[in-house]
């Protein structure tokens, strides 16, 4: 599937920092193994020199694709509005999309639209990470780290050569035949400089190596399985929830289609394009077409029996780091991309999960904007507020609202 720009205000999607950092890694790493390679080993005097150069720039070349193909052509997202002609009273309904959330699809806060088989939202794309583009996010984290440690290769044989001459390191036992490499004056000097950027760049390509290599192994695991990162935490709380209540239940994956290879070809085909309309999905033999979103809306009414409600004792601007709430709450942030909500003094937070010095929560609005399909949600430092005594009013509400949700499961 080509890149295609359905608006230009796509190309605005370059203008983050995640993208900005990326493609400065991917260009100081390209251009620094470049220039090292024609230092190291001139590309026309050997084959080895020219297949070692014809490489660097196919994993330029391969990484860069899979990762405008992963920007701009996007996860797919479902249409606005979207109803079924049947079974709306399994899924939850997204007030920000005035529409229904197809199986496996989740609302993306940054995206804001309801993105198909949604895995995360990653800040290095600026973009979510979902149907139509995880074969091309894969790969790129398979390209990337095998472009590095080819690149890190070519830093450390151009220091290598460059300095063997210079200085002696002692190694006595230790020789490389360089005769190959040496049939020719290098027609740049690898002075000072040179060696402090080629140096660098082998920090940025080992250490994105690691990084990026690790991601890899984790999507991979989750491909596996045909799960995302969402569908593996909905597994996870499914299986808590069956053992908080004992309620006997078998809690089975609807996606995973039993085999490796079956379930890697749902995300890796030979035309690029992946299986599915990204509403429909092939499914386990004991499972239907809404086993998770059934799933999904238990826990939604569970979460809210749950959840405590608290008072608003202290004024937050929803600061990310607020140093004027204290030392420990400044330096032990949450380190995710989740937003922080600002308060004021009376408001009612129902929290839900939380950290010794933070907390998140939904913040209780008033009728008018709980119609307008408003909702505030996000981290909060613990301290701003305190637990509230029995409230009749909100806890009547929540009881209603959970029993509309048991309705739609049973």
């Amino acid at each position: 599937m080509p890149v295609v720009f359905i608006n230009i205000h796509e190309v605005r999607r370059l203008c983050h920092w995640g993208p900005v950092i990326a493609l400065t890694v991917i260009a100081v790493c390209s251009s620094m193994a470049i220039l090292d390679s024609i230092i190291w080993y001139w590309p026309l005097d050997t084959t080895g020199g020219s297949f070692n150069f014809i490489m660097l720039i196919n994993w330029s070349v391969l990484i860069l694709y899979n990762y405008f193909n992963a920007m701009f052509v996007g996860p797919g997202y479902i249409p606005l509005g979207w109803k079924p002609e049947e079974d709306t009273k399994y899924l939850q309904f997204c007030r920000m999309c005035q529409g229904y959330k197809a199986p496996r699809s989740h609302h993306c806060r940054k995206c804001n639209r309801c993105v198909m088989k949604m895995d995360h939202h990653c800040p290095w794309i600026n973009n979510c990470c979902g149907h139509q583009n995880h074969a091309y996010f894969t790969s790129f984290l398979l390209l990337a780290p095998l472009g590095c440690s080819h690149a890190a290769f070519i830093f450390i044989m151009t220091m290598y050569t460059q300095l063997y001459e210079r200085i002696s390191f002692g190694w006595s036992t230790v020789k490389i035949d360089m005769s190959a490499v040496r049939r020719f004056q290098p027609i740049m000097p690898f002075s000072v400089p040179a060696f402090a950027a080629t140096l660098f760049a082998l920090g940025l390509a080992l250490g994105t190596t690691i990084a990026v290599g690790m991601l890899f192994f984790i999507q991979m695991k989750v491909i596996l399985r045909n799960k995302t990162s969402v569908e593996a935490w909905i597994e996870e709380k499914a299986k808590d929830r069956i053992q908080y209540y004992q309620t006997g239940e078998e809690f089975i994956f609807p996606y995973d289609l039993g085999r490796r290879w079956e379930n890697f070809k749902q995300v890796f085909t030979w035309s690029g394009s992946p299986e599915g309309d990204g509403i429909q999905w092939p499914i386990h033999a004991k499972c239907h077409q809404h086993t998770l979103t059934i799933e999904q809306l238990k826990q939604k009414a569970d979460k809210r029996v749950r959840s405590i409600q608290y008072r608003v004792v202290e004024d937050y601007n929803g600061a990310c780091c607020p140093l004027s709430k204290g030392f420990n709450t400044f330096f032990r942030t949450p380190c995710t991309e989740e937003p922080r909500i600002g308060l004021h003094k009376g408001e009612t937070i129902l929290a839900t999960r939380g950290t010794k010095w933070w907390m998140y929560g939904d913040k209780v609005l008033d009728d008018e904007q709980t119609k307008a399909g408003a909702r505030l949600r996000g981290w909060f430092p613990r301290r701003c507020v305190e637990k509230c005594h029995y409230d009749t009013a909100v806890t009547s509400a929540m009881t209603s609202e959970t029993s509309s949700e048991e309705k739609k499961v049973k």
